[in-house]
């Protein structure tokens, strides 16, 4: 086994190993539900293990063995999981080079036709729980943000679609040559969400040769998605032309600024933004928070002292909006 997971195609090597050695079957699968590798044939009741990995869904193994091969079954599990990080960590590497490729792209240091001239779509996704502004929340959302591309990327890669991925700002961000453009963002949007166990937004642009306006489609349809969705591009958004200007970026800098001064590690802040694209009741929103309904209405209180206007002012709400629930 250890040698299994050492070579060049950890899942299936193991997996053939397993049923090779005890005439049962072996499966792994990604998080997202996808079939990685399988061997053998099943005969009976197939046990079910979930991989985890710092806390992490990475995957499944179903095992199938005769049953004085039981005792097999949960040192197969433990190298199912070293096999699955092995993949991972050889994709790491791959993934660094796609990821220069796909800044050069949308930086304009590098032409579209670098895709071979296909058709291509662009996703970008954010989680709905904004961070923390400590230092330490802050590392660990880079890091989330960082595994959302790959698992992204692994989702592509192991469907054949190839692709690139990256993260820009609060944002993952993926290319890939497209197909079958709904199918592929819904099946993108699921994946990501069992492999992140964490509510997101995902905005997915048409079929494009242009890279700007691709990012530009999948940023406008990222604002329009509920507290947790999937969106594709379908006409322009009035605002986006408003929403991308610098003029916007003093007002945001003021008002996190006046947010900042509560020293709170930024909960206002996120309670406040929740508060602005939520459309119920205040009730609803505290338990989607999970925070008490007096602990929101404290910050919204503190809010309002903050940035020196009532929330139920149109012009304290609109000047909100624009500097923090499109930022």
């Amino acid at each position: 086994m250890r040698g299994a997971v050492s070579s060049r195609r950890p899942e299936r090597d193991l997996v053939r190993l397993v049923a090779r050695l005890t005439g049962g079957f072996a499966e792994i699968r990604a998080s997202w539900g996808d079939v990685v590798a399988q061997a053998g044939t099943v005969s009976g009741n197939v046990q079910e293990f979930k991989l985890v990995h710092a806390g992490r869904n990475v995957g499944k193994v179903q095992l199938n063995v005769p049953g004085h091969w039981a005792d097999l079954a949960p040192v197969a599990v433990e190298y199912a999981l070293l096999a699955r990080l092995q993949s991972a960590s050889a994709g790491a590497a791959r993934r660094r080079v796609g990821e220069r490729t796909l800044d050069a792209l949308l930086d304009g240091r590098e032409q579209a036709g670098t895709l071979d001239d296909e058709p291509f779509a662009v996703a970008l996704a954010t989680f709905v729980q904004r961070p923390g502004r400590g230092t330490g929340a802050q590392a660990a959302h880079a890091y989330a943000l960082d595994v959302l591309a790959g698992a992204g990327e692994g989702f592509f890669n192991e469907r054949g679609l190839g692709g690139l991925c990256t993260v820009r700002g609060e944002h993952a961000v993926w290319l890939w040559p497209t197909h079958d453009l709904p199918v592929e963002a819904q099946d993108l949007f699921t994946a990501l969400r069992e492999s992140s166990g964490q509510a997101l937004r995902l905005g997915v642009s048409t079929c494009q040769r242009n890279v700007a306006a691709a990012f530009g489609e999948a940023g406008q349809a990222a604002g329009k998605v509920g507290p947790d969705g999937v969106e594709i591009f379908t006409r322009p958004d009035a605002l986006h032309s408003l929403l991308q200007s610098p003029a916007l970026d003093e007002l945001r800098q003021q008002v996190r600024a006046e947010l900042a001064a509560l020293n709170d590690d930024g909960r206002t802040e996120a309670t406040l933004i929740a508060f602005l694209t939520h459309s119920g009741t205040l009730e609803e929103l505290a338990d989607r928070q999970r925070i008490h309904i007096n602990t929101l209405r404290y910050r919204l209180k503190a809010a309002e002292r903050a940035v020196k206007g009532p929330l139920n002012s149109p012009a304290t709400i609109s000047r909100l909006y624009l500097a923090l629930a499109h930022s």
